[in-house]
């Protein structure tokens, strides 16, 4: 793109990559020699004061061999320059001595501002060893990254399951999520041949093109639950009917939840539910459906190498990651959801003693309901009835009440009285967890078989919060459980604000007026509905996802909160928003080609503090464009130097970018970047 990026936006200043990256280069070259230069000048400093004296060795007699007269002016000239150049070192001499007074004397009245002072100076110094040394590799340094092969085109590393197998696991375990050293992927995935930039928003929410998932027509044929029903493949699209009697199927099931919890209309917003945890979600068609009413739903399923329900669910613009908790816990806090739903959703309760029950009580929040449809609930034989009568027996032993059933849902609701626990017979269900097991944030550890989250200053009835949309500014008595005070939230949301304006004027420009269309796509009309799947890297207190939400942007946004950094995922969690648990040195849990716009705030700052050598910058980008939608937007906003190598990196995914100078901060610029639609050649 050739377009002033400036446009739409007062107080920033726009650098163009190429160009600077050029300059800076050539900047390098011609300056370089000096460098050793200085660096002699540097070792003997006293050096210039006996360069007359070597030069009259050299030189023997004055001129036509007559000796000079001391009297001369020469002489007098010279006699000068030799007292300013004394001068001069007198100076540096006295300048030193008093610096260094001064540096004693501050040393014992502010020794933490020196030390502050003395790390930036000693982070400056190891930043530009760095650059020296990025910059002495040459060009080869920056070699573009070469294509995956198509196999790689829906794959998401760590969830290998074939590998898996082969090394011996089995029950379901193979589904996991296992990380190791060969989980990186040092190539740019590439989209499927017939690949098309999905429908805006909310038209992309029923009709998405059929060659931007893998999914075979057999699949859709044999989809079996309520939400996988309402879909239809029609030519190259797959539509989900929002207006079908199936859609009143949808609706008529929600209406049937609502009544058993005891509200009317599906306000379930009035029974403190605003976020609900969809497990084997179909193809989301619940949470879409529940979109209308303010409910927001988190998408989670197994890996699924086609037909994937989370693929299907994100390309509809819903939230979605993939999770599997058959033997490790889900990334998510204690006590994170309002409500958990499963359809059909394949998971055996019954198994493994009530482990997986355990970490679903994890999750929920008290006074949270569990939602259940299964052929289970309704037996029909011997064994579905042993089945069904262990899990009502294990819910009832932690301390869930059922409320209702009709057909084959169940509705149990978790207690609000944590002294229920400790009331329950001797050997009746699981203990409380321990200080040292009830971790709040656990990142993907083995499941426990305990109780977690009565110990949480955060166990709050679900009736007792605030209701949704008042729930995302939280009140001074909420904030207290964090650490937080009002005047700090405040102030986050006010420069959030701002910010979001900035961007938007940045983007809007690019994308509606100088962007050349596609043929046949016209712009939508407003609210301009450019972006709808938003990746927040490092979501800090949910800013970011409150201003666009107030700012009536139609978009949803996963706060990641990374495992190098504070944890405020339960904050964020309690405020209505979803996010999850995750280190940014790993592959994130999801389908190429997810999100339409990416965003970190300080990540890199964050995540150079840890110094892990196998953890590179480059590495994070390259996971970036493997998530990141073609013609995709990214917006990183960190230290001057950080930018600068990060717009060096860049070039290597084929990234156009631009760097942008912000005024209301010397120390920081903004990269904002778009990822090229480059499509694979057909065979």
């Amino acid at each position: 793109m050739s377009m002033p990026l400036q446009r739409g936006i007062s107080g920033v200043r726009v650098s163009d990559s190429s160009d600077d990256l050029s300059d800076s280069q050539m900047k390098d070259k011609t300056e370089r020699p000096r460098s050793s230069d200085n660096h002699l000048t540097l070792r003997f400093p006293f050096g210039f004061l006996f360069s007359n004296q070597s030069s009259s060795k050299h030189g023997g007699g004055a001129e036509n061999g007559f000796s000079a007269d001391p009297y001369s002016a020469r002489s007098r000239h010279r006699l000068m320059l030799l007292f300013l150049k004394i001068s001069l070192v007198l100076i540096v001499v006295i300048a030193l001595a008093g610096s260094f007074w001064w540096t004693i004397s501050i040393s014992t009245s502010s020794r933490g501002h020196v030390y502050h002072n003395y790390r930036r100076l000693q982070e400056q110094l190891v930043s530009d060893l760095w650059d020296i040394g990025e910059i002495s590799l040459g060009p080869n340094r920056w070699k573009e990254l070469e294509y995956c092969n198509i196999e790689s085109e829906n794959f998401v590393p760590c969830f290998n399951v074939s590998e898996n197998l082969a090394l011996g696991y089995s029950n379901g375990d193979e589904n996991d999520r296992f990380c190791g050293p060969g989980s990186k992927q040092e190539c740019l995935v590439l989209p499927p041949v017939k690949y098309r930039v999905p429908l805006r928003w909310p038209t992309g929410k029923d009709i998405i093109w059929y060659s931007n998932v893998k999914i075979t027509a057999q699949e859709v044929v044999s989809s079996g639950s309520i939400t996988k029903r309402m879909m239809m493949m029609e030519d190259d699209q797959i539509s989900f009917r929002s207006a079908s009697p199936m859609s009143d199927e949808v609706e008529d099931y929600s209406h049937q939840i609502a009544e058993m919890i005891g509200i009317k209309k599906d306000n379930f917003i009035e029974a403190g539910v605003r976020t609900i945890l969809d497990i084997g979600c179909g193809y989301g068609s619940f949470g879409a459906h529940l979109l209308s009413k303010q409910i927001l739903t988190m998408c989670i399923a197994n890996y699924e190498a086609s037909g994937s329900q989370v693929q299907l669910t994100l390309e509809r613009g819903l939230p979605a990651m993939i999770g599997s908790f058959i033997s490790k816990q889900l990334p998510y806090p204690s006590l994170s959801f309002d409500m958990l739903h499963c359809l059909r959703c394949g998971i055996d309760w019954d198994q493994k003693d009530g482990l997986l029950l355990v970490e679903i009580d994890r999750v929920l929040k008290p006074g949270g309901y569990f939602v259940w449809t299964s052929p289970l609930t309704n037996p029909r034989n011997k064994d579905h009835l042993k089945r069904w009568n262990f899990v009502h027996d294990f819910a009832e032993s932690i301390c869930w009440t059922l409320l209702n059933q009709q057909d084959e849902t169940v509705v149990w609701k978790k207690t609000i009285n944590t002294k229920c626990y400790s009331s329950r017979k001797p050997g009746v269900g699981p203990s409380e967890c321990t200080k040292g097991h009830d971790v709040e944030s656990p990142y993907y550890r083995p499941l426990q078989m305990c109780i977690g989250g009565t110990r949480s200053r955060r166990w709050i009835p679900i009736e007792g919060r605030t209701r949704w949309p008042s729930r995302s500014n939280m009140n001074k008595t909420e904030l207290s459980l964090y650490g937080l005070h009002p005047e700090v939230l405040g102030e986050d949301a006010e420069n959030w604000k701002i910010t979001v304006r900035e961007y938007w004027s940045l983007l809007s420009p690019l994308i509606f007026s100088d962007h050349p269309k596609r043929p046949g796509d016209e712009d939508p009309s407003p609210p301009y509905n450019m972006l709808r799947n938003v990746l927040d890297m490092n979501a800090q207190f949910g800013g970011l996802n409150s201003a666009l939400l107030e700012a009536r942007k139609s978009v949803w946004v996963m706060n990641v909160v990374p495992t190098a950094g504070p944890n405020h995922l339960p904050m964020i969690l309690d405020r209505g928003f979803v996010g999850v648990l995750h280190d940014w040195c790993e592959p994130f849990p999801t389908y190429p080609r997810t999100y339409d716009l990416v965003h970190a705030d300080n990540l890199l700052s964050l995540q150079t503090s840890q110094r892990r050598k196998s953890c590179q910058l480059i590495d994070i980008f390259t996971e970036i464009d493997r998530l990141l939608r073609p013609e995709g937007w990214v917006i990183i906003r960190d230290t001057v130097q950080l930018v600068e190598s990060a717009r060096a990196s860049v070039t290597q995914l084929k990234w156009e970018a631009r760097v942008i100078e912000v005024e209301s901060s010397s120390e920081q610029r903004l990269l904002i970047c778009q990822k090229p639609f480059t499509k694979r050649q057909s065979i």
